[in-house]
């Protein structure tokens, strides 16, 4: 998803199953927040902000919730029937705006308050209040290991045998057949959906050499390519900063490990003495730690905030260094199959 700014400060937001972009205010009303003044609260209280959405509120397309429901579906259900462009533009907001926080009607004002966050940075941002964030720090980046990818995978091929079992039902229903089980439910679209791809490399999202064969010239090979890191950028690009050290990389990917050639930089590893995390501990015993230290709790999946987060994190560091908060589960387990 992503919130822009146009020249005229007016704030439009865009986001997958919708084409063009959606005032932000017309969104922010679908969401359930109303009022004027509870958009601009859900902002930020900074008056030089509240000059901006109140240039936002001037030009808003629609007044209240249902207005902006209309609007809604007149983008994502055109030349449809009213009724079906309203539930169909429900069920674009539930499903397809920011599908991480929840995916029914009862999660909409937690996203309002995300997106109201979004908007507070850009606006900071256009103020001068704060710097771009830095796309190749660590922190910003997502690492999909083996597991995700396999869920990814299994996400979309169970999707798939749902689907066809519904038709196969809806068919059988159609020419009155007896409905058998083995027939009804065929296993080899959810089978061959996953071996096809674990067999050529070629992944959901139009990934590929996703899966490859291990390399087993030697042990240190072997090692090399089991901790191989592959960027999804485009080798006929520069991209420089990407392909550049980063200070954050320091301990966690190899400084000289890198192919030379067009994917020089974009293919990395792991240094040899990293190690990931497979648990985070118990969530409860961290956000019931936060809010000891003084953190201000304020939605749910959102822990709180804080405008000086270094103060909790070197607070963290020395409890997981004392062995009072455990990071890791005391069991530990390393399981490699190969074939």
């Amino acid at each position: 998803m992503v919130v822009e700014r146009s020249r005229k400060s007016i704030l439009e937001v865009s986001f997958p199953s919708i084409s063009g972009r959606i005032n932000f205010v017309t969104l922010m009303r679908s969401l359930g927040i109303e009022t004027d003044q509870d958009i601009v609260n859900s902002v930020s209280n900074d008056p030089e902000i509240v000059k901006f959405m109140l240039e936002n509120l001037e030009e808003a397309e629609v007044a209240d919730k249902e207005k902006a429901m209309e609007k809604i579906g007149t983008r994502v259900a055109s030349g449809q029937a009213r009724e079906y462009q309203i539930k169909r533009a429900n069920y674009v907001i539930d499903r397809y705006l920011l599908p991480h926080l929840g995916n029914d009607e009862a999660h909409r004002m937690l996203k309002a308050q995300f997106l109201g966050r979004m908007a507070q940075a850009c606006f900071e941002l256009a103020l001068g209040k704060r710097e771009n964030d830095d796309k190749d720090h660590y922190a910003n980046k997502r690492l999909k290991l083996a597991g995700d990818l396999m869920e990814d995978l299994f996400r979309v091929s169970f999707n798939r045998l749902t689907r066809d079992i519904k038709y196969q039902l809806e068919r059988a229903s159609m020419r009155n057949r007896d409905l058998n089980v083995a027939t009804v439910v065929r296993s080899d679209v959810l089978t061959e959906r996953l071996v096809h791809p674990l067999a050529t490399g070629n992944w959901v999202g139009g990934r590929t050499g996703v899966s490859q064969l291990l390399d087993r010239t030697d042990y240190i090979a072997t090692l090399s390519h089991l901790r191989r890191v592959i960027s999804p950028l485009s080798r006929s690009q520069p991209h420089f900063e990407a392909r550049d050290l980063h200070p954050t990389q320091w301990g966690r990917v190899c400084p000289s490990e890198t192919p030379e050639g067009p994917n020089c930089g974009l293919v990395k590893n792991f240094a040899q003495l990293v190690e990931i995390s497979t648990s985070a501990g118990e969530e409860k015993q961290f956000k019931t730690l936060l809010y000891e230290m003084g953190l201000k709790p304020i939605i749910p999946q959102l822990v709180g905030m804080e405008e000086v987060p270094t103060t909790y994190a070197t607070e963290l560091e020395a409890l997981e260094e004392a062995e009072e908060i455990k990071v890791e589960p005391e069991e530990e387990a390393e399981v490699d199959v190969f074939e």
